[in-house]
């Protein structure tokens, strides 16, 4: 078994950052360099004076779009919806059906028979 493959103890390894045994032989060097280079990277990073100007346009933009394609959509959605109830509206047969005929056997009521008086106003 090499040692790679032997798992170390907690704090004994090298490169592990912060978790030395506190006799100061370097345990945290490795996260004290890192958090330098990470540090002198980050001073050298200018932000473009036009930053915040550009990034609010395109949300703006983004926003404007989301909120069209959701118009047209609704739009699309109801014109088809229209559609659909004006087309089953018009499958219905044309000749008057058992209902509305007026020959029932009596049960029910029908045009010609009694109908509740109407106050005219």
């Amino acid at each position: 078994m090499t040692n790679r493959d032997a798992t170390p103890s907690r704090g004994t390894s090298p490169d592990r950052t912060g978790r030395g045994d506190g006799d100061g032989d370097g345990d945290g060097r490795t996260e004290r360099e890192l958090r330098e280079a990470l540090e002198a990277l980050a001073g050298g990073v200018l932000p473009d004076p036009d930053a915040y100007r550009t990034a609010r346009g395109e949300w703006l933009r983004r926003e404007r779009r989301r909120r069209l394609v959701l118009a047209v959509l609704i739009a699309v959605v109801f014109t088809l919806a229209v559609l659909i109830g004006l087309w089953v509206l018009n499958q219905a047969p044309s000749d008057p059906g058992v209902i509305f005929s007026g020959t029932g056997t009596g049960t029910s009521a029908s045009a010609e028979g009694p109908s509740l008086p109407r106050l005219l106003l």
